[in-house]
């Protein structure tokens, strides 16, 4: 196929800043609800800094859950800190016109009811700063408010049931259960306090113990270990009032009360979440007492400091489709609605010591509406808590590059930097030589999952190698965070030097390993043309036993090409020629004709195929080096038309990228096809909430390679050249703001098929604007 497009060279900037800039307003993407909540299902997210909750209004009384990025129990589930419900009387909200607002400008939900002339408002708000939570009430006349702190966690539960390990997988198979071991709850003088504190055994523990690294245990990072996690639950006019026994769909619960000492017609309710690794609980206590003093101090100040942070970020960046003309029946619309509301998920954990999570993120709900087999506590999600899918994950945070969201991406990178060194010290034992070698799906303590080592291995399978029919060699992926690392010096001109250690590492067991394999094997480290033998590999998790993977190839190329242009601040003399011998010994991204036409192959040669994905275009996205802008585009495309090997290897669902294999193609009606199916609205009531797809819901894999497609097809980079339009439909109307290597942000707007205001900064880089107009 020919790429048919009108490409014009922006040479002066000067008419297009002549024209007013766009103005751009988040409000317009408010979710409003007019009606009551049937259940959790039915939740809004709101959150900030570390913070989620999943906020609604059912049978008259407020609900949310309570979530913190960072807490793992001894299990390594990713457990809620509990729920809370508040009831007010007089009820102002039985026939009554109600209204919940999620006011994104702002970053917090609202909820209003009107009766018989009379005013309640309810606002809750997360510090963005503080890990604390804020109600709000105020009124027309004085209310009481009574306030339950619910937790099911009250007694030890033991995993009986099937499915429930999918909650940590390190448990599917393993001959022995779990047990989630209770919290400590109690009242405190007029508050709630709870916690959870790890005991001295852990999943750390027994994944040690079946990988017989116990000889090293010593030498590895267990985070596992006093960790603590919990909370305070209290305000001026609240006193305690009894406990009491309840369920909520399929769990029982002990809830704590709390009530106003008297009616008033301002009241405020604190719930203070507080995570640390501590010697003693005295020690937890006391860090967790710090903040409620803290924040009782502040209250004002630290909400126009929340505002004002919500406020910067919308103006960081956005898409917004066929706008201010509101069509809710519109996909167009709704894709860039939708855009916007799962950034805002994404910015609801961007000060987070560990990354959102792609199965969920910190807004998942009762399981048994995503699953009906699946009756377990709130805490339960597929694919794990503490597991890593590395795969899924660098969907969530690869579009933050376009977004300019650079101070979200450290608690992803941060994740791989602290599990360094167990990544090394494990590829030491096995294989003795240097390199990290992370899996595809590992504990955030950087070991393999125990499930996916296998827990009846056969004996004579190689150690450190996973016994899975999906990751047996699987560690291409931690290169797509190596990339991530190199971007931010290339976008932000951040200084990565904490990061060159894990980079150079990545590449050290590429290089290292692969001559291991082949002298295990032969009496030569390389092949005859003196290229490395990537052998066995994997093309993802569907090529198995592959023969020079080109998504392997095209991952190490790509992340060694970019070390040798580092800068001599980086890179030694020594060092920067040591790459340069890395370089030469890749070989050649393998290709193959199909149907009669050139195709980029996913490897020379492979024994099986077993999922679903398409690795032959790895180098298109994320590598780069086949798509729009560089040689061989034809080939690309035909890759993408006749190179799958089954029909499931196209979709749209989860963490699915053909919208932007299609975008970076420069096929416009594929790409935005699909990235309708992508980012419509949900089957659910809140618009993102997607999936399970191949996950869990909310589906943050879903989301996040929604907006790399939608990014992709306004803007490309290519050479650091500034494509824009590259696949975008002539019909849909965009007002944007996207960043661009080099500290480069691109605003403007397309209407009708024309560019009525483009502002690129710095203006030095108008020069490297290319407008492709289809």
């Amino acid at each position: 196929m020919r790429l048919i497009v009108k490409i014009f060279f922006l040479s002066s900037l000067v008419i297009y800043q002549a024209v007013a800039q766009s103005s751009f307003d988040v409000s317009q993407y408010n979710v409003v609800w007019s009606k009551q909540s049937a259940n959790s299902s039915e939740s809004m997210p709101c959150g900030g800094g570390d913070i989620g909750l999943n906020v609604w209004t059912e049978k008259d009384e407020i609900f949310f859950y309570l979530s913190r990025s960072g807490a793992f129990d001894e299990n390594n589930v990713f457990p809620k800190f509990g729920r809370v419900r508040l009831r007010i009387t007089p009820n102002l909200f039985q026939n009554a016109t109600f209204k919940q607002e999620l006011k994104l400008n702002e970053g917090y939900v609202e909820i209003s009811s009107v009766k018989n002339r009379k005013k309640v408002l309810v606002k809750i708000w997360v510090d963005v700063f503080k890990p604390v939570v804020h109600v709000e009430t105020e009124s027309d006349e004085k209310l009481k408010v009574e306030a339950w702190y619910e937790n099911w966690r009250d007694k030890d539960l033991t995993w009986t049931q099937a499915g429930q390990t999918k909650a940590s997988l390190a448990f599917r198979d393993a001959p022995f259960q779990a047990v989630v071991r209770k919290d400590s709850v109690k009242f405190e003088g007029p508050n709630v306090l709870w916690y959870h504190r790890n005991r001295d055994e852990s999943v750390f523990d027994f994944t040690v113990k079946q990988q017989k690294l116990d000889s090293v245990k010593n030498q590895l990072w267990n985070p596992l270990k006093n960790l603590t996690f919990g909370g305070w639950m209290g305000g001026n006019n609240f006193k305690s009032a009894g406990i009491s026994q309840g369920k909520y769909v399929d769990t029982e619960f002990t809830a704590w009360k709390l009530e106003s000492k008297q009616a008033a017609r301002k009241q405020e309710l604190q719930i203070v979440l507080h995570i640390a690794t501590t010697e003693t609980i005295a020690q937890w206590k006391a860090g967790l007492e710090q903040i409620i003093q803290s924040s009782k101090e502040t209250q004002v100040a630290d909400f126009e400091a929340t505002k004002k942070w919500w406020n910067a970020f919308w103006q960081r960046s956005h898409i917004a489709i066929n706008s201010p003309q509101k069509d809710s029946s519109s996909v167009a619309w709704q894709v860039g609605r939708n855009y916007n509301l799962f950034r805002y998920q994404l910015g609801c954990n961007a000060y987070g010591t560990y990354p959102t999570k792609f199965n969920g993120g910190m807004f998942t709900f009762d399981p048994s509406f995503t699953d009906k087999n699946a009756p377990f506590t709130p805490d339960h999600r597929d694919w794990g808590g503490g597991t890593h899918t590395a795969q899924n994950q660098r969907l969530v945070y690869f579009p933050m590059f376009r977004s300019g969201d650079f101070d979200m991406l450290p608690s992803q990178l941060n994740f791989y930097l602290r599990a360094l060194k167990n990544a090394e010290t494990r590829t030491r034992v096995y294989w003795g030589h240097k390199g990290a070698s992370f899996t595809e799906q590992l504990e955030q303590f950087g070991l393999p999952l125990a499930t996916s080592y296998g827990w009846k291995r056969p004996q004579n399978f190689p150690a450190g190698i996973e016994y899975n029919y999906w990751l047996e060699y699987l560690w291409d992926t931690q290169m797509e965070f190596c990339l991530m690392m190199l971007d931010l010096e290339k976008y932000n001109n951040e200084d990565i030097s904490k990061y060159l250690p894990f980079v150079e590492s990545c590449v050290t067991f590429f290089y290292e390993h692969y001559q291991w394999e082949a002298t295990t094997r032969s009496r030569s480290a390389f092949a005859d043309d003196g290229k490395l033998i990537f052998f066995p590999s994997t093309g993802a998790e569907t090529y198995k036993m592959a023969y020079n993977s080109s998504s392997t190839i095209a991952g190490l190329y790509s992340i060694t090409k970019r070390l040798t242009e580092l800068s001599d601040k980086y890179l030694s003399p020594e060092k920067r020629k040591h790459y340069e011998k890395v370089l030469k010994s890749i070989p050649e991204i393998p290709l193959k004709e199909k149907n009669g036409h050139l195709t980029i192959a996913p490897a020379e040669a492979w024994g099986r195929i077993n999922n679903q994905e398409l690795p032959q275009l790895y180098p298109v996205y994320p590598w780069g080096m086949f798509g729009i802008g560089k040689p061989k585009l034809d080939i690309a495309i035909n890759t993408w038309k006749y190179g799958a090997d089954l029909p499931i290897q196209k979709n749209h669902i989860s963490w699915h990228q053909d919208a932007i294999f299609c975008a970076r193609l420069g096929l416009t009606e594929e790409a935005a096809e699909i990235t309708v199916k992508k980012l419509k609205n949900a089957p659910r009531r809140y618009p993102t909430f997607w999936g399970p797809g191949h996950d869990w819901v909310p589906d943050h894999n879903w989301g996040g390679s929604g907006m790399i497609g939608l990014q992709e097809m306004l803007l490309q980079t290519p050479d650091d050249k500034l494509y824009l339009f590259p696949a975008w439909p002539k019909n849909w109307d965009v007002q944007f703001k996207l960043h661009a290597p080099a500290n480069t942000t691109i605003e403007g707007e397309l209407k009708d098929g024309k560019v009525l205001s483009l502002k690129v900064t710095p203006e030095s880089r108008a020069k490297d604007v290319i407008l492709m107009i289809k």
